[in-house]
């Protein structure tokens, strides 16, 4: 029996469905929140682009995690999308 393998999760699927939600939040307003333009975080939360060195520090800051959290799960995406690829 061989397993279906699942989709990458893009780290703004994450942002968006686990901590917006919990948050009754927008995307505007997370924009807001960290000092960026609406279109960079709808673009991360749509999976269209990367969470950066610049937006994981703003995140870590605003929601009180690590960088490191942001960038590892940026990270295991990209490789996971390099080996289906």
């Amino acid at each position: 029996m061989q397993l279906r393998e699942r989709r990458p999760i893009h780290p703004g699927e994450i942002l968006a469905e686990d901590v917006l939600v919990e948050l009754n939040m927008s995307g505007r307003q997370l924009a807001s929140a960290l000092g960026i333009s609406p279109n960079r975080i709808s673009e991360i939360l749509r999976g269209r682009r990367a969470i950066t060195a610049d937006t994981a520090l703003r995140l870590s800051r605003w929601l009180g995690t690590s960088p490191t959290v942001w960038l590892n799960l940026q990270q295991a995406y990209d490789l996971e999308m390099a080996r289906i690829q």
